[in-house]
């Protein structure tokens, strides 16, 4: 039976955060000075020497050696001996394989991503052109620029040639459908369409999910499901991408999003003020829980039972969000002693369906993918939606990613290292995998939504969760890659880990780091991933040392990917800015191409 609490429940019966996109604090979160020490790190499970027969929950937690790498000299890179195997400032081995056309519209396009006026009044430009020119003269133009350079084709009959003189590069194709969708087009469609009319309880707003949205979403299962046989018929190795946003209506993505951070905040409540490790005591959890919740002994004890079935006297926070899910909310908020900020986010009826619908439409694209043997890449999106994509990438991982049924992941989730709870995220997420038996499949970027989500912080008046400064992005994205890699190292093969990075000194980092472990280049365990039409000089000079490189090659309808091109050129304003840029390594190409040197 349950012991009363000597603890008194202190925290206030009050929302940590107001906003979807605000994470909280995962349960004992790093502190920024020891996350730059986090770096050397194995996961141990504590089980309880119990007997029982009750199903297997391991509570986990990590055993950092923080005295292994000094802050910021974790991976010395001797770059002469690095050049003498791969040679990143070589113009001729970055782009050799281009005709004199290409290099001109190569130049061609970077240079005008380096006009600041032009990339930030590109859409109204585009809006100008579609008004003036016309929709079919702006498509061509936009064809044979921006789109030839950094997207391989309209469908996989574009794709073929691109897809061939890249494999013959040794470098792998990832088949990513560009179209981006937001939640300002389904509001604009449903102002003017019947839908799916949602009443959620406890004095929330209606909505009206439309059903135009909803036909789109089952549409774009087709088109990623082509995504994923072109995978199969071109490549043995390869990679499809996948957008959520274009498989549920966002609007409901940042719905279940706030679902998500509510229930967080719901269990950093439940912890004592002094607690740590992300673990509350059996008695804390009922005291609080009897203070939120009208519960009677009976379902209590079945509540803790299922949380702690090894009776190991804890509860922690990967069960109590595999309890909270946002299917099951209304069967708990329901039960509220007040109307507190997680009631407030209690789903409808029909807003559940619809978030299994978008669930069943990615279940059927992972077994799609698993059947032809092709890895799905989850992308990243704006930080409103991303809490909830993260909640169903873990379902996906948990079912096929399981390790009694495959030996190495379908399914990867992708993580922005301008975020500053990233590291937090792996590190829970390494935890999911060992508690539920899957591979974690783990895609690293930078992060392509910087200013939108710093404007977004500031007009809601939350704290910005990007990095304060680049220095403090490229620390982390480091940071995250030595830490899965020794992670690898340390446990064997299972996790895997893409590099996926415009930047050199990262590159040259793990490329170092993989020789000190004693990776090969062709472990099947790493790779190395960059945009197509970006970073040419990274990617094939890897793939000719055996490095398992890729290429994300955006697809789709010209118009359709619009979005998708505004955004590459604005990275690549930034980008240029760089001592060897794409732009004067082009040149160089050229030049010696026209003097015939």
């Amino acid at each position: 039976m349950l012991c009363n609490s000597l603890r008194t429940c202190r925290r206030p019966c009050v929302g940590l955060m107001r906003d979807a996109s605000m994470r909280p604090l995962l349960p004992a979160p790093f502190s920024h000075a020891n996350r730059t020490q986090l770096l050397v790190g194995r996961l141990r499970c504590i089980t309880s020497s119990t007997s029982s027969a009750k199903a297997a929950a391991p509570h986990i937690v990590v055993d950092v050696d923080r005295d292994a790498i000094s802050q910021h000299q974790a991976v010395d890179v001797d770059v002469n001996a690095l050049h003498a195997n791969c040679n990143f400032s070589d113009a001729q081995s970055a782009h050799g394989s281009k005709s004199s056309f290409e290099l001109l519209t190569a130049i061609g396009v970077f240079s005008s991503c380096r006009l600041p006026f032009l990339i930030r009044n590109a859409e109204y430009f585009l809006d100008l052109s579609y008004k003036t020119l016309g929709h079919g003269i702006t498509n061509a133009v936009m064809k044979h620029t921006f789109f030839r350079h950094f997207c391989a084709g309209e469908d996989r009959h574009d794709m073929k040639p691109v897809i061939e003189m890249l494999q013959t590069n040794n470098i792998g194709p990832i088949l990513d459908y560009a179209a981006e969708n937001d939640s300002a087009d389904s509001s604009e469609s449903a102002a003017g369409l019947q839908g799916i009319f949602s009443q959620p309880p406890f004095n929330q707003p209606a909505r009206v999910y439309d059903y135009k949205s909803e036909e789109e979403c089952d549409r774009h299962v087709s088109i990623f499901q082509e995504c994923i046989h072109s995978v199969h018929d071109v490549s043995p190795v390869g990679f499809a991408a996948l957008k959520v946003t274009a498989l549920g209506n966002p609007e409901l993505l940042e719905r279940m999003s706030t679902m998500i951070v509510e229930v967080k905040n719901l269990f950093a409540k439940f912890q004592p003020e002094n607690g740590s490790g992300g673990l509350i005591s059996r008695e804390e959890f009922a005291q609080c829980y009897r203070q939120h919740f009208h519960v009677d002994a009976d379902h209590l004890e079945a509540v803790i039972e299922s949380l702690d079935p090894n009776d190991t006297g804890v509860v922690d926070f990967i069960s109590f969000a595999e309890m909270l899910t946002p299917y099951n909310l209304p069967s708990f908020t329901f039960k509220c002693k007040s109307i507190g900020p997680l009631a407030r986010v209690t789903p409808s009826s029909d807003e559940i369906v619809l978030m299994k619908r978008m669930s069943e439409r990615l279940h059927t694209l992972a077994a799609d993918a698993d059947l032809n043997g092709t890895r799905l890449l989850i992308d990243a999106e704006h930080q409103k939606y991303q809490p909830a994509i993260d909640n169903l990438v873990v379902e996906l991982q948990k079912k096929f990613n399981a390790k009694d049924k495959t030996d190495r992941p379908i399914i990867f989730n992708t993580y922005q290292c301008y975020l500053k709870d990233t590291l937090e995220r792996v590190e829970m997420d390494l935890k999911r995998s060992e508690r539920y038996s899957f591979h974690l499949g783990a895609k690293l970027v930078r992060g392509a939504y910087m200013e939108h989500e710093r404007e977004r912080s500031k007009n809601l008046q939350y704290p910005c969760p990007i990095h304060d400064t680049a220095e403090d992005t490229h620390q982390c994205y480091d940071e995250v890659v030595e830490y899965l890699m020794r992670y690898r190292w340390q446990n064997g093969s299972g996790t895997e880990i893409m590099v996926a990075s415009h930047n050199q000194a990262s590159i040259e980092k793990a490329v170092v780091l993989m020789n000190q472990l004693g990776l090969q280049p062709q472990d099947p365990n790493v790779y190395f991933a960059q945009l197509f039409g970006m970073r040419d000089n990274l990617s094939f000079p890897l793939g000719s040392q055996g490095y398992n490189v890729f290429k994300y090659l955006p697809y789709g309808k010209v118009e359709e990917v619009m979005p998708y091109l505004l955004r590459r050129a604005a990275e690549n304003s930034a980008v240029l800015v760089d001592s060897v840029s794409e732009l004067d390594m082009l040149k160089e190409a050229l030049s010696k191409r026209i003097i015939g040197r």
